[in-house]
């Protein structure tokens, strides 16, 4: 064979595996300023979910023409939005060189959580582990017990079926059903359920900023709600909510004696129909812990719509919340939310003001501070010790064999203002004046939206504390 032959031909050879090694890879170098047409988008791992209601979270379209750094940029965020669906243990957005080696091809690679959930419910009565373990002196006799059972995605267009079985302190039953995608556009949905609940020892009053029960073998007071609420979401992080509910509470005559203003008046029975509208801006990574986004929230109710109702009140609620990466693992936020509400007499049931749900300046977590009004900023500093997700190849259920798990050690600061018109029917000390606390603490999060912060904190009446405080979101 001719040697100059034999050459060319390895050459040649060596030219065309060169040439296709980028057609080969699917992690090949992009030229960040190259523009990639998108082709066809694929989704894999949705075994229950329809491929609709992951596509209506995707941005990028088949067609679009992009550079590669803002494909990654795209792809992330698109990322962030499908996992904020709830539905999904993990989701990877991956590309890959179209058949026609022209396009690029994206793959979303999903992994369903476990949808049907039956739990068994044991839990506090108290409005969080701190104050049953410091107020109620860790009585177990304060304790709730039952069954929570939740269908997610029942029809795999991200509904939610919700049934909750309670007894104990407080028994509570409730039922619920949610259809995020009523319409074909995607944009309409609905939720629709009913609750009751009755309590024997009941909180009948707040008194030097603290809540006092009535303990009783009889029942102290009945409630029960029935409500729709339908949302529309238009854009991808806009939702627009409305809300009606009709409620009916029913008290002892005890409870009427002990405290006139619980429902007003000395009344025993309260009756109303509430209509609620909620305009929601959410933009952020991950909605159960975020750590770089936005959110903001306007909120008008009005209780009391028919003329035979036993409530007329007007409140309006708005908060907004940054969060800003300062860098790979340190990170910032800071928000701020407030209440006002007419008329200012109001019944004792309604007056709401810091020191329920997630509603308080950290260290006054043992305080309820009733007011008409409230104002509250919070603040976080955090560092990421770790983040990670392990794979158990030896658990057979593939939704739990998968488990993410971080932690981040967190220094915040808050500060709060509650405006209460009449100081002497609980004899506070702590509303019409400002609030301070401040502390550091560490912070788990693990899948399934659980959530677990242990702090140590100071308030501006020099009170040191330990505070737990455990989290979900099914």
């Amino acid at each position: 064979m001719n040697p100059t032959k034999c050459y060319k031909e390895i050459y040649f050879l060596f030219f065309i595996v060169l040439t296709s090694l980028p057609a080969l890879s699917q992690t090949a170098v992009m030229d960040s300023s190259a523009a990639i047409v998108i082709g066809d988008i694929k989704v894999e791992g949705n075994h229950k979910t329809r491929t609709s209601i992951i596509l209506r979270e995707m941005a990028i379209r088949s067609g679009d023409t992009l550079t590669a750094e803002i494909l990654k940029e795209k792809l992330e965020i698109d990322r962030r939005k499908v996992v904020n669906t709830n539905l999904f243990v993990t989701v990877d957005l991956l590309t890959q060189p179209n058949i026609d080696s022209v396009r690029t091809d994206i793959r979303i690679v999903v992994k369903e959580r476990w949808y049907l959930i039956a739990v068994p419910v044991f839990q506090l009565a108290d409005r969080n582990f701190n104050e049953w373990w410091y107020e109620r002196k860790r009585d177990l006799s304060r304790t709730i017990y039952g069954v929570y059972l939740s269908y997610g995605n029942v029809t795999g267009r991200a509904d939610k079926l919700r049934f909750l079985a309670e007894f104990g302190f407080i028994p509570k039953f409730e039922l619920a059903y949610t259809l995020p995608y009523l319409d074909k556009a995607q944009k309409t949905g609905i939720t629709i359920g009913t609750s009751y609940s009755i309590n024997k020892t009941t909180a009948f009053r707040t008194w030097r900023d603290k809540l006092q029960y009535l303990n009783s073998e009889d029942i102290n007071r009945e409630r029960s709600i029935t409500y729709v609420s339908v949302t529309r979401r238009n854009k991808y992080y806009t939702f627009h909510t409305a809300d009606l509910r009709w409620s009916y509470s029913k008290i002892s005559d005890t409870i009427a004696y002990l405290n006139p203003n619980y429902l007003l008046n000395g009344r025993k029975i309260q009756r109303y129909l509430q209509l609620t509208y909620t305009f929601s801006y959410d933009k952020r990574d991950h909605v159960q812990y975020a750590l770089r986004g936005q959110s903001f929230a306007l909120q008008i109710s009005k209780i009391g719509l028919l003329p035979s109702d036993d409530v007329n009140t007007l409140y309006f609620y708005g908060s907004y919340r940054k969060y800003i990466p300062l860098t790979k693992r340190w990170f910032f936020n800071t928000g701020l939310r407030g209440r006002l509400s007419f008329p200012k007499r109001q019944a004792y049931l309604q007056t709401i003001g810091l020191g329920y749900r997630n509603d308080l300046v950290r260290g006054y977590e043992l305080y309820v501070v009733d007011g008409q009004d409230y104002a509250l900023i919070k603040n976080e500093l955090k560092y990421k010790l770790f983040s990670f997700q392990k794979h158990f190849s030896f658990i057979p259920v593939r939704q739990f064999n998968t488990i993410p798990l971080a932690a981040y050690i967190n220094t915040f600061a808050d500060a709060g203002y509650v405006k209460n018109n009449y100081p002497e029917f609980n004899n506070t000390r702590l509303a019409n004046s400002m609030l301070y606390g401040a502390g550091a603490g560490l912070d788990l999060v693990t899948f399934y939206n659980i959530l677990a912060r242990f702090n140590l904190t100071l308030n501006a009446k020099g009170e040191r504390r330990f505070f737990f405080n455990i989290s979900r979101e099914f």
